[in-house]
């Protein structure tokens, strides 16, 4: 699952005025987006996601400042590093994602393929582990 996470660079226009970032869904991403949240005003040292998903895809995008993203798979890890506004990263379902590291003017934006529902979290990475086992058989 991990290999599916992979860095997207969307389009980007501009001129002497400044620059303007493209993001469609089912075009630059490879979903319907279904949901739109940011995240800002984490200190460095907090930690947020620290879950997975049964059902949702996410495209993440620090559109201003930086933030580090850790993906796990129950497998293998990789840490992407969220840097420039027009770089996103794909998370496939059911991978478990640690955001971090937030720069003080950090906003992550999050493009999400299903709209909210509690019950497709897993929020134990000791119950995700044992879901992935039961995938891989």
């Amino acid at each position: 699952m991990i290999e599916k996470c992979k860095l997207i660079e969307f389009p980007q226009r501009g001129d002497e005025r400044g620059h303007l970032v493209i993001v469609e869904g089912n075009q630059d991403i490879p979903f319907d987006i279904k949901r739109v949240f940011y995240i800002y005003g984490s200190d460095r040292d907090v930690v947020r996601g620290r879950h997975a998903n049964y059902n949702s895809e996410f495209v993440l995008i620090n559109v201003a400042g930086t933030s580090k993203v850790k993906v796990d798979d129950g497998t293998n890890k990789r840490v992407f590093n969220l840097d420039r506004p027009h770089i996103g990263i794909y998370l496939p379902k059911l991978v478990w994602k640690d955001m971090y590291d937030f720069s003080e003017d950090s906003v992550l934006l999050c493009l999400s393929s299903e709209h909210y529902d509690a019950e497709e979290y897993i929020r134990d990475y000791d119950k995700y582990i044992e879901v992935v086992k039961k995938i891989k058989k």
